[in-house]
Formats: C-alpha cells, structure tokens, sequence
C-alpha cells in the first residue's frame, strides 16, 4: 500500500476519540458506531479513492464494540498500524484485534479510570472543598487534563505495537487472530455469572407448616452454578440467529421472560390455591 500514515492523522484520530467516541451509542453495536466515526481520518487516508475498500473497511468497523474509554486509544492506535499495513486483506485480524482486547481493556479501564480514579481524586477534591480550599476545584481539572494526556500517549504505544505485530508477526497473523479470538471469547464466557445474576425463586413446601424445604435454586446450583444466566445466554444467541428478531426485540423478550421468572412462585400459588 503506497500511502502511509503520519502523526496528523493519528491526531485526527485522537480528537475523533476524545470528542465523538460515545456518538450513536446504542444496544445493538454499543460503540460500534463511534468506532467506525473515530478511524474515518485513517480510512479516507488509506482508501479514500476506493470506494469497494472503504466499504468493506466500514462494514469491519461497523461491528459490535464496547470498552473501557480511555483504554480504547491503545486498540486505536494498533488498529490503524494493522490498517495501514494489511489494509482490506486482512479483516480478520482487526475484528480479532478489537474482539480479544476489549474485554480485558474494559476490566483493567473501568478499575483503574473510574473505581480507583474516581474515588482518589474526587475523595481529595471533597475534603479540599469542605474545607474552605478553592484549590479543590482544580484537582479533577488537572487530573482530567493528565488522563486526555495518558490517551494521547496510549495511541502512539498502540500505533507502535501494531506495527510490531504487522512487520514481525506477519507471517503469524492466524495463530494471533485465533489467540485473540479465544482470549475474547474466554472473557465474554467468565462475564456471564458476573453480569447475570439472576436467581429462581421458586421452592416447595414439604411439610404441612408450608415451609419451603425444596429450594429449585439450590437443585440447579448442584448440577451446575449460574446454570439459569448461561441458558439465558444461549436463548439470546439463538434468537438473534432468527430472521425476524433483532436486538431491540430480543430486549423485550428478555425484560419478559424476566418477569415471568420473577413471579414464578406467585403464578404456582396461584395454581395451587385454586386447585386447593
């Protein structure tokens, strides 16, 4: 490919990140929109005259995506040196770039920029205020111009780092587009319990005090735990797999079922005390 990037556009690309990352956020893609606005500078770069190559490299940015903000400069920064050397010819390794990174870059972002960042700077802020110090006001001013700084940096940790995987692991680019892919879906698998932690609430009573001494929750937790958000998991997969179900619907299919779950020990009840 004869045109190469530079630092302008790089730059582009940062001020895209800071200003337009979180732009069309939304359930279907997350920032999967934003995305594909940031890396436009790098695409019209590279293949601004093809039209068949920006479109193919638009449906490849276009995917899902979602991770922690400030980390995303360095997925950025890599994803523009895999541009900028394998160009359309390799899509795999940018989904497999994006998919298997995002995720651990979520965890590590989200502890380091909001829990610990959050609770240090504003915490010394606070006490600053209450105690009459105008300087207070500053701190989340300066410690927010250090993290747009840190951003600026990680593009160009990650442009480097792309362009080490591009010049010296050519040749190797499926082993790292089956590892990423692996890594991202090991990361998606051990999301499931933390993030759905949805619990059957449903028992029968065995005794004639009508105490409940058959928990359903406990019999599925010994075949296996979190055995309810992995089947909730794969009827969402499977759904989106149909024609007419997208993810708007699949939402409100979700938000029924989840009421129907919840009130499953009313609707027995009910059952029962009609057949009493």
């Amino acid at each position: 490919m004869s045109k190469k990037l530079d630092k302008k556009d790089l730059n582009k690309m940062f001020i895209r990140n800071i200003f337009g990352f979180q732009w069309g956020w939304n359930y279907e893609k997350m920032q999967g929109l934003g995305y594909a606005f940031c890396m436009m500078p790098i695409l019209r770069k590279l293949y601004g005259d093809d039209k068949e190559k920006m479109k193919k490299a638009l449906n490849t940015h276009l995917g899902f995506f979602n991770t922690s903000q400030p980390m995303s400069s360095l997925i950025f920064g890599a994803n523009a040196a895999l541009e900028e050397d394998f160009g359309v010819d390799e899509p795999e390794a940018v989904t497999g770039l994006k998919t298997g990174l995002m995720g651990p870059f979520a965890g590590v972002g989200d502890t380091i920029f909001i829990a610990i960042y959050r609770a240090i700077v504003f915490s010394i802020a606070a006490y600053m205020a209450l105690e009459g110090q105008g300087a207070g006001l500053l701190i989340p001013i300066l410690a927010g111009l250090g993290v747009i700084a840190l951003r600026y940096k990680f593009i160009g940790i990650g442009y480097a780092s792309g362009k080490k995987i591009a010049t010296e692991f050519a040749d190797k680019m499926k082993i790292f587009t089956e590892g990423a892919a692996i890594l991202g879906l090991t990361v998606v698998g051990g999301l499931i319990p933390a993030v759905i932690t949805f619990r059957l609430n449903l028992g029968f009573a065995l005794d004639d005090a009508g105490e409940v001494m058959f928990s359903i929750q406990e019999m599925l937790d010994r075949i296996m735990p979190s055995l309810i958000p992995v089947g909730i998991v794969f009827l969402s997969y499977w759904l989106l797999g149909k024609k007419n179900i997208n993810s708007t619907r699949l939402i409100f299919i979700l938000i029924a079922l989840g009421m129907l779950l919840g009130n499953l020990q009313n609707i027995f009840d009910a059952i029962g005390s009609i057949f009493a």
